[in-house]
């Protein structure tokens, strides 16, 4: 890694470590090996959003071009958001593409992130099922990103009826990420999710 970005990326992970603004905000950061180039990274649900109570880890790359270029970063834990990928964890915003500036650190990268959970931009989306969902049928959108908050990031129990129509999938022999996926994408409608699976 190169000498200017090991000492700055050293310099911001003390920030994030020591940062009460931070750590306040449910949000923690640290190495995967002894490079400063893995981190992982931890924010928890933004309160009054269906994340609330839940708690998301990200992988988080630093390029060798660091701070001239963004870090790369994913959601590792599956979440139901507009503006990240519910399968790959992808997010997009624009700090981590075209907006980033040097000047920028880990901490305002973290801060963004859960920022973002709590006001997505539906109209720039990653996940377009979601984005779609979010626009035309709110209530199901916040429904279902708390039962994923649930079922991936140990947020608060989730909704029986929905447990009760993945239990019914799951005893048609569809293993529970598949069914949890297919019910969202179709709000919960037990009969077009099993169409879907089963066709």
């Amino acid at each position: 890694m190169a000498n200017i970005a090991a000492q700055r990326i050293k310099r911001e992970f003390k920030e994030v470590v020591k940062s009460e603004e931070v750590a306040k905000c449910a949000i923690c950061v640290e190495l995967v090996g002894d490079s400063y180039q893995e981190l992982r990274g931890q924010i928890g649900g933004p309160p009054d959003t269906p994340y609330e109570g839940g708690i998301f880890n990200l992988e988080i790359n630093i390029p060798e071009t660091y701070p001239f270029n963004p870090p790369k970063v994913r959601f590792v834990t599956k979440i139901w958001h507009p503006n990240i990928s519910s399968v790959t964890g992808a997010i997009c915003l624009d700090i981590l593409k075209d907006q980033w500036a040097a000047a920028m650190t880990l901490r305002t990268v973290l801060l963004s992130l859960q920022a973002l959970m709590a006001s997505a931009e539906p109209d720039d989306p990653q996940d377009a099922v979601v984005a779609k969902q979010y626009k035309e049928n709110p209530e199901i959108f916040k429904l279902t990103a708390r039962y994923w908050t649930s079922a991936y990031a140990k947020g608060p129990k989730p909704d029986s009826n929905c447990a009760r129509k993945i239990q019914r999938l799951k005893d048609m022999g569809v293993d529970s990420d598949r069914a949890c996926v297919a019910l969202s994408t179709y709000d919960w409608d037990l009969q077009k999710a099993t169409e879907q699976l089963f066709s």
